[in-house]
């Protein structure tokens, strides 16, 4: 515990898509991570910052990562343009404990490639409807969810997804056209853990529906 006794959150996006593609820039005109912010920084217990790709270092120091409980990661197109510096301090911070939440198409970035070591490919597709099911109830970040969230239209994501056996599949997705998805998915490495969440299109304004 940290001595203000908050959980300070690191909220990481490439910032690309949601500056230069104006769907979604119109679904999150403060980013997905302003979005994110927003909503995370409502929290009592959270102390909440964001970083971007554009910025020195491209957003990621030994600094900033000491000082981060959770590191939440989106990124998409620009997947590849993540210096090797930075995915290595952020293995290294996992491994010694920070906890990392990996969202939608981060599950290709470099980061979750290097720390999980499997392809991390599957199959997609444009805009469906998304039934996301709670698989396992017990489970912490279950906590307070419904059974059931209907994703009106969220960008497909099937099955085979290459990743190693998760250590809990806590919940699923099922769409419209029949493909199923282990939606959000647990890993530990090191002393880190690792949450993998498949919601998250930029242009679908899907993080408002967890607000």
């Amino acid at each position: 515990m940290r001595r203000d006794g908050k959980i300070h959150v690191t909220v990481w996006n490439e910032y690309v898509s949601d500056r230069e593609n104006p769907a979604a820039a119109a679904a999150y005109p403060e980013g997905i991570h302003g979005c994110l912010a927003k909503t995370l920084g409502e929290e009592p217990d959270f102390l909440v910052r964001t970083a971007t790709l554009q910025e020195a270092h491209q957003g990621i120091t030994r600094e900033l990562l000491e000082g981060t409980d959770v590191l939440l990661w989106w990124s998409h197109i620009r997947q590849e343009e993540v210096d090797e510096k930075t995915v290595d301090l952020v293995e290294d911070a996992v491994r010694r404990g920070m906890g990392l939440i990996a969202l939608h198409s981060a599950h290709y970035s470099k980061v979750c490639r290097r720390l999980l070591g499997t392809p991390m490919t599957l199959h997609w597709r444009e805009g469906d409807r998304e039934i996301l099911w709670k698989a396992d109830a017990s489970h912490p970040i279950a906590a307070g969810v419904p059974d059931q969230i209907l994703l009106p239209e969220e960008e497909m994501y099937g099955e085979p997804f290459a990743i190693p056996k998760p250590d809990d599949v806590v919940f699923l997705g099922w769409f419209a056209g029949g493909e199923a998805f282990r939606s959000g998915v647990t890993f530990h490495r090191g002393y880190g853990k690792i949450f993998y969440f498949q919601p998250g299109h930029e242009t679908r304004r899907i993080y408002l529906n967890f607000q």
